[in-house]
């Protein structure tokens, strides 16, 4: 279990102590104001964050993830329409519905087959990156090579929201609050098939839900347990799932991730999320914030280029 824990403080505890379960839904504004300009945006102890989040557009670049998913940039981004015939896009003031070319391609094909899916009218769609990817400023640690996406675990309405929905409205909380298992009155076979054909899909390397929904599809996959593997645990994730890809091929800049542990994950691993350990964590020691000196030394070029 010491592998277990380890992950789980190294990814989790941090983003739990940081309150980070909460950026998710924490309301938007309808009246977003830009960063006024750095003093010395020069000084190498600069967070990396600070320069990220006043990018607002691409970097001109050929399209490349460069780094890991938690300490990396994304060149050549590209802008996840806001508008889709089978998704929405919700806090648009945050600008981070930029990814990797082949995350865009992936959500606008995944949401084409939503309603063939599990019938909802399509997805409404969180983040996925900044313009050009990079630490944030406020919540998330990973989403910095544009190859993560979170889906709100709300179908999509059948007709277009208002920017104040966009901002102001929060995606359903499918987890009791217990913490122990999903709220029945909320949870429906319709949140496993979408989880389950997402996980089937070949670019997929991981998808991160709260451990009580991963409880939930561990009891109604039946026989059918393959697709269980890719589906791992994670703190906060109970209004979201968020959709991982593997490195597109050819770039070699990007670090791939260790293999998933083999098995459907339903075992002993489950349990110790809901351990008093994990479920009552200790207060983790608050990180220092990345400077560009602790990216790749492309994410430089990447963020200053103009």
């Amino acid at each position: 279990m010491s592998m277990i824990r380890t992950l789980a403080f190294t990814m989790g505890i941090a983003l739990f102590a940081l309150g980070a379960p909460a950026f998710a839904q924490t309301p938007g504004t309808l009246n977003p104001q830009r960063l006024p300009p750095l003093a010395n945006p020069a000084d190498p102890n600069l967070p990396a964050k600070e320069l990220f989040g006043r990018r607002h557009d691409p970097a001109p670049m050929a399209a490349r993830a460069i780094g890991s998913y938690a300490r990396g940039c994304v060149a050549g981004g590209q802008a996840l329409a806001i508008d889709g015939p089978s998704w929405q896009v919700m806090r648009l003031s945050r600008n981070r519905n930029w990814g990797h070319p082949a995350m865009i391609s992936f959500l606008e094909r995944l949401a084409a087959r939503v309603p063939s899916i599990n019938g909802w009218p399509g997805l409404l769609v969180g983040d996925i990156s900044q313009p050009r990817g990079g630490p944030m400023l406020t919540g998330h640690v990973s989403h910095q090579l544009g190859l993560d996406a979170d889906i709100w675990l709300s179908p999509m309405p059948d007709r277009r929201l208002s920017a104040q929905e966009r901002e102001f409205l929060s995606a359903t909380d499918v987890v009791a609050k217990n913490r122990l298992d999903v709220d029945p009155k909320v949870w429906t076979p319709s949140h496993t098939a979408l989880i389950r054909a997402v996980s089937r899909e070949p670019e997929v390397e991981r998808i991160f839900v709260n451990a009580a929904i991963k409880k939930a599809l561990c009891r109604e996959a039946g026989s059918d347990r393959g697709w269980l593997r890719k589906v791992r645990p994670l703190y906060g994730h109970n209004y979201h799932f968020h959709i991982r890809l593997g490195c597109p091929a050819g770039e070699t800049a990007c670090e791939r991730q260790a293999a998933i542990p083999p098995g459907d994950g339903c075992d002993a691993s489950l349990d110790w999320w809901f351990s008093n350990e994990a479920m009552n964590p200790r207060p983790g020691t608050p990180r220092a914030p990345l400077t560009l000196a602790d990216l790749p030394a492309e994410c430089t070029r990447v963020v200053i280029t103009d």
